[in-house]
This record gives structure tokens, sequence and C-alpha cells, in this order.
């Protein structure tokens, strides 16, 4: 029986293409995505940086690396409004494409977002459902 379990096993773990200590499909999508640090704690605005330019079809990806849970939302419009803008739809990760609403949901200390794509030139705002207003919004500018 004990045989029969090790060929079970080897026959799974050939058919899955799996190899010991090597990346996940997940972490190997998102490898060279520009990171946009997330932290109230250490950086002044909360994000850093807090204008980032990127070229048109580049990945971008929030972290925390902060100790309390913040959220990067997509703020539409130009200006950033004087009230916050979000609601509970915030909390939660949508969206893939900066041009089109998204969220990197709740943050918790140490969580990534999703990859978002630059897929259109131009600005986009975004900030934070929990501290929102200055210091915590930022802006994504595609060229």
């Amino acid at each position: 029986m004990n045989a029969q379990r090790h060929f079970a096993f080897a026959v799974i773990f050939a058919l899955t293409g799996c190899t010991f200590g090597a990346p996940s499909a997940s972490n190997t999508a998102n490898a060279g995505a520009r990171t946009i640090d997330v932290n109230l704690t250490s950086f002044m605005q909360g994000y850093s940086p807090d204008v980032l330019t990127v070229a048109v079809g580049t990945r971008v990806q929030f972290t925390n690396t902060d100790s309390f849970a913040h959220t990067a939302t997509a703020v539409s419009g130009t200006t950033f409004p004087a009230a916050s803008p979000f609601d509970g739809a915030a909390l939660v990760a949508s969206g893939s494409l900066l041009s089109a609403p998204w969220s990197s949901g709740n943050l918790i200390a140490g969580a990534s977002s999703q990859v978002f794509i630059a897929d259109r030139a131009g600005t986009y705002l975004f900030g934070c459902f929990y501290h929102y207003g200055h210091p915590m919004q930022g802006e994504i500018v595609v060229q």
C-alpha cells in the first residue's frame, strides 16, 4: 500500500510539472512589476513614490510595508475631491487596468496587491480608504 501511495504521488507530481523551490505561477506573473510601497508611518506622503511615471504596458503593484491596513483605490476625475470618494467597495480587490475602476482591496501589513497594467496614457489618481486626504493620495502617470 505504501508503494502505491508513493507511485500515485510521483504520477501526480509529474503531471503537474511542479518543481520544489520553483516560483509559483503567481510569483512569476508579478516579477518585474513596478512597486509602490504603502506606508503612512515611514513615508510622509503614505505612498512611495507618491507620483510614479511609467510607460504604457508597465505593470504596477502596491505593497503594504506598514504595520496597519491600507488600500490603494482609483479616484475618478482629474483632481482629488475634498472628501473621500470611497465606499466599502474599496476594501475588495478589483480591476486590473489603470484606465478602469480598480482597488488593491484591504492590504494588511506585509500584503501585496494584484498587478495593475498601465494600459493607456494618462494620469491616474488613487488614495487610501482609511486615510484619504493628504498624505494618502498618489498618482501614476502613464506615458
